[in-house]
């Protein structure tokens, strides 16, 4: 019997540029405790995932990172609120799945350093 070594993800890592200005996008407008930062990174909780934002150590590393999907309960009530918030969507809310009676919706949005990351939202017992 195989036992799997990777329990599950503890940590990612979003390169940026201005790390004062990421620091302030992913605080103010997302609304995700800071944990603590250094002269070149900062660490955020999102229920239990630590986000790491840092400057990268060298030009190879210097890019756009993997989407990151943060999961909310109501898709379009976040939608607004970031909205509100200067927070830039790429597209509205959309149904991209339909399993059973759960419907999956996503919206995706840029942060300050160009990064595309989404919003999910799973809804179950959905009727049309």
């Amino acid at each position: 019997m195989q036992t799997n070594l990777i329990q599950k993800v503890g940590q990612i890592g979003i390169p940026v540029k201005n790390l004062e200005k990421a620091i302030h996008f992913y605080k103010e407008q997302l609304g995700l405790p800071l944990l603590f930062q250094t002269s070149n990174m900062a660490f955020f909780d999102c229920n239990g995932l630590r986000l790491m934002l840092s400057l990268p150590e060298k030009e190879q590393f210097a890019h756009a990172s993997s989407v990151v999907y943060f999961q909310v309960e109501d898709i379009q009530t976040a939608f607004e609120e970031l909205s509100n918030k200067d927070v830039t969507f790429i597209d509205e809310p959309h149904l991209v799945a339909k399993m059973g009676q759960t419907e999956t919706w996503m919206t995706f949005f840029k942060d300050t350093e160009d990064n595309t990351h989404a919003l999910v939202s799973e809804v179950q017992g959905v009727t049309v």
